[in-house]
């Protein structure tokens, strides 16, 4: 007898997203640290960017006040999850840092980020930018904390949307984003 497969609390739609999902339980099924999970499932990710059977319609609607969120799997046991988020132009988030690993791959359009990193002068303490860089259709990146600071924005004159493997259960916490950032930053 075999040992039944982990069934998700979020059922993924699509037939490439079950695959996707599939790959990604396999990776982080191994226990590996870390920022190896996170580079091991960036490269399962990337293949799937910008395929026209990955998405439905739905989870690709963004809303006007602000960027929008699509859970789209969440593993049962809460090992992982899988988020569309949808940026129209000019939408973007707080400085913030995360609760677990993550993968964002960009489907479509392109997505902009600031990172920084918390630097202290032993009386207070400030961010500093470190990079900025611009993620296009097609392209991942991934990050374990500590050291996951930043911003993301879309920068674009049309609509973003990204995939972000979560290795927590975001179904059931609502974010990732472990906190907010409000202190000074080195920015003008």
């Amino acid at each position: 007898m075999t040992a039944p497969s982990a069934v998700s609390v979020v059922t993924a739609s699509t037939a490439r997203l079950a695959r996707l999902a599939e790959e990604v339980r396999d990776v982080v099924d191994r226990g590996l640290p870390p920022d190896l999970t996170a580079y091991l499932v960036g490269e399962r990710l990337a293949p799937h960017l910008g395929a026209a059977d990955l998405l439905t319609p739905q989870q690709c609607e963004g809303d006007p006040d602000h960027y929008r969120q699509h859970v789209l799997h969440a593993e049962r046991d809460g090992s992982f999850s899988i988020v569309a988020l949808v940026w129209l132009p000019g939408q973007r988030t707080a400085i913030h840092d995360h609760v677990a690993w993550c993968v964002t791959g960009v489907h479509q359009g392109e997505e902009h980020e600031r990172r920084y990193r918390l630097v202290s002068d032993g009386t207070a303490a400030r961010l500093v930018a470190t990079e900025d860089v611009v993620n296009r259709q097609g392209e991942v990146c991934g990050f374990a904390p500590p050291g996951d600071i930043h911003r993301v924005w879309n920068g674009g004159d049309g609509m973003a949307v990204s995939l972000h493997i979560y290795g927590a259960d975001i179904s059931r916490l609502g974010s990732s984003v472990r906190r907010v950032y409000e202190q000074r930053t080195d920015e003008s």
